[in-house]
């Protein structure tokens, strides 16, 4: 296992890009298109990386923000060249992987609460709230559980109306796996998972976007989404209850702090996320995922230069697009893997 403490950084932008790859050999050019599919999550970062990755090096490459379980599907299919999660792949999904993997740890971010209630502008929600609500066994606004953690603020005899994603979502798997460590309920109930069975009726839509434009839409709304979203959709978010008992919004500074003592284990998956004992408490890490075998050693060798440019120029992009960066160390580590594990059949 790598254990590090390190400080953190992070970054905004919107979703799907474009970069083709070109070689010269011996007089001749081969054009090479790299073709990426997954995580929403990650996708405003990526859209900057992969446009300032063709600006560097005149490679091309495109990623459509179809959602993690959607890119780990199309990446077992062998249909894309790389995938976006936020959820790391089963054993039994990389069993059936078929040109094997490399799971590259790109960023980190935080989940936001987002929610609409008229005259309502700041809310605090305590631990055992949260996943109240997306059970199903709090309904109203103004229920004595939540009026009791914001004094002063005239919450309305309103329905309170969930959204949720409607895709298999690594937001999703976020958002479950810390109501999960926080109400033994819930992870009875629903548990964590990209693609949970909800209790009751929530609304639900596709994507960050699809959730975020559902809670500004409709009165009443509560959703999670990636905090850049928020941003982007001017959404109200709630300041939730985190382990030491503090109530904190997702802000760059609370999620650094959540974020900073996060370990990575040899495969470079993250332990340590789904309860952090300081800072914002919903947090995340986002990978893409690589094949350890390409069909040719153009594909392979450009594969390697979008990770080493992602994992070393790019992660200087993170803090300015509300993402937290990758420890150097790990960085460092994971170029030195895929430059060793990626090639060509």
């Amino acid at each position: 296992m790598i254990t590090l403490k390190s400080t953190w950084q992070r970054t905004l932008t919107a979703s799907v890009a474009v970069v083709t790859l070109s070689f010269g050999t011996i007089g001749q050019a081969i054009a090479v298109s790299l073709q990426g599919a997954g995580a929403s999550f990650p996708a405003p970062l990526y859209k900057r990386y992969f446009e300032e990755f063709n600006k560097d090096t005149g490679i091309t490459v495109s990623y459509n923000a179809v959602g993690s379980g959607a890119g780990i599907e199309q990446f077992i299919a062998n249909s894309v060249d790389f995938a976006g999660t936020d959820a790391p792949p089963t054993q039994s999904q990389i069993d059936t992987m078929p040109n094997g993997v490399v799971q590259v740890p790109t960023a980190g971010g935080a989940v936001a609460v987002v929610f609409n209630v008229p005259g309502v502008s700041e809310l605090k929600l305590p631990r055992s709230t949260v996943a109240d609500i997306f059970q199903g066994k709090i309904t109203q606004w103004n229920d004595p559980k939540i009026a009791k953690a914001n004094p002063g603020v005239n919450l309305p005899n309103l329905p309170i109306k969930p959204v949720v994603r409607e895709d298999g979502s690594g937001t999703t798997y976020i958002f479950t796996r810390h109501l999960s460590s926080t109400s033994p309920q819930f992870k009875k109930t629903v548990n964590v998972s990209p693609l949970p069975n909800w209790p009751g009726s929530p609304l639900k839509a596709p994507q960050n976007t699809g959730v975020a434009n559902t809670v500004q839409q409709t009165p009443g709304a509560i959703g999670y989404v990636q905090d850049t979203f928020a941003r982007q959709n001017n959404l109200s978010t709630a300041q939730l209850e985190n382990l030491a008992g503090e109530f904190v919004a997702p802000t760059f500074e609370e999620t650094n702090k959540a974020l900073e003592t996060v370990r990575f284990y040899n495969d470079f998956r993250a332990a340590n996320l789904q309860d952090p004992e300081e800072g914002y408490p919903i947090v995340g890490i986002t990978w893409m995922l690589v094949k350890q075998n390409y069909d040719n050693p153009e594909k392979a060798d450009a594969v390697k230069k979008m990770v080493g440019w992602v994992m070393s120029e790019g992660q200087g992009l993170n803090q300015s697009l509300e993402y937290t960066r990758i420890p150097q160390a790990v960085s460092n580590n994971i170029i030195e893997v895929v430059q060793e594990k990626v090639a060509a059949n």
